[in-house]
């Protein structure tokens, strides 16, 4: 019985001391510089050490186009110029130190309020505070993700009208489709060409480059609108090099759509997000990591504050989440939180 017992007690310290050194290795997080103009459905990427916001959807959706900086060295926050075209849902990637945008949606120019899908396609030189533009993407397409990989880009998914219609704008009560386009852009060349399309056609999902492939998680299918549509918890794999997708990957543990996302250390990074079904309409704080190359998700501590349309980026070792609504879309009650947190990862980058 005295065996039994010591062997209990060194067995119980030695989980203790493992769950430590898991705790330790999750890291924590950090609240961090208010976000100075808080809103929802905005976007973020990181370019030179810095953090960079944009977008923003006032009431009646009406497209904010702030464009912001984040300095971590100062926790500072510097309001920089305007998005060229103000548009919301729009697609961002960072590549050798510039910040790329594709599609989004407008307002119609006249009539009710809804979402006109684009195709437009920007530069923006972080540096000088300027934009270009680029040749226009061959789909027009809101909600989409952008992911940079090698010397191209690759836009996949988002929501548009079907082939044919006479729908100018995308509405909740109105047929659209969720999509699974894939574009690739060259910015060398100012080209674009089509690729195999996704297999899962999603809009409002997260994504990122590991190892020269692209990992696309989670999103809207059905429709645009989280009222009418369904979350899925799919995390599909994407090789640029032979332009084909793999067998879906494991699935994310919360299904969710209108999260943010960053990579660092082989693994992507997601964070909150909105869900609603007929009996409930809620919001995210969950973060969840995704390896690759072990096939497996880990729940991570949560984000202090539940929200959607939030933007994210990876800066050093920090995953930063910031602003977005704390409320599920569609209410009509918009509760938009300053909150910045920081999530500070732990391990080999």
């Amino acid at each position: 019985m005295i065996v039994s017992i010591r062997s209990f007690v060194i067995a119980a310290a030695l989980a203790m001391a493992a769950f430590a050194g898991l705790a330790h290795a999750q890291g924590k997080w950090v609240k961090l510089a208010p976000f100075p103009e808080p809103a929802e459905e905005l976007l973020g990427a990181s370019a030179g050490g810095k953090m960079y916001v944009f977008c923003g959807l006032a009431p009646a959706w009406k497209p904010i186009g702030m464009v912001y900086e984040y300095d971590p060295a100062t926790d500072k926050w510097t309001k920089k110029k305007d998005m060229p075209l103000l548009s919301h849902h729009v697609a961002f990637t960072e590549m050798r130190g510039k910040i790329y945008a594709f599609g989004g949606f407008v307002p119609p120019t006249a009539g009710q309020p809804a979402w006109v899908p684009i195709n437009n396609a920007w530069e923006y030189d972080p540096a000088a505070d300027t934009w270009k533009a680029l040749a226009p993407m061959p789909t027009k397409r809101g909600s989409p993700v952008a992911v940079a990989v090698g010397d191209k880009i690759y836009v996949i998914g988002g929501a548009a009208m079907a082939p044919g219609s006479s729908e100018p704008s995308v509405l909740p009560t109105r047929p659209h489709l969720a999509l699974g386009t894939v574009e690739e852009y060259d910015p060398a060349t100012d080209t674009w060409r089509a690729r195999t399309p996704m297999p899962t056609p999603r809009n409002h999902a997260t994504a990122g480059a590991i190892n020269g492939k692209i990992y696309v998680v989670g999103g809207r299918i059905g429709a645009a609108f989280i009222g009418v549509a369904s979350n899925t918890d799919i995390t599909e794999e994407y090789d640029p090099a032979s332009d084909t997708w793999g067998a879906v990957r494991a699935r994310m543990p919360s299904p969710r759509s209108a999260t943010a996302s960053g990579v660092w250390g082989g693994r992507i990074y997601v964070s909150g997000g909105e869900g609603q079904t007929t009996q409930s309409m809620m919001t995210f704080r969950a973060l969840e990591a995704f390896d690759p190359a072990a096939n497996r998700w880990t729940v991570l501590p949560s984000m202090p504050v539940s929200r959607h349309g939030l933007a994210g980026a990876v800066v050093g070792n920090r995953l930063h989440m910031v602003s977005g609504d704390v409320q599920s879309a569609g209410t009509g009650v918009h509760v938009h939180t300053e909150s910045h947190d920081a999530y500070e990862l732990e391990g080999p980058k």
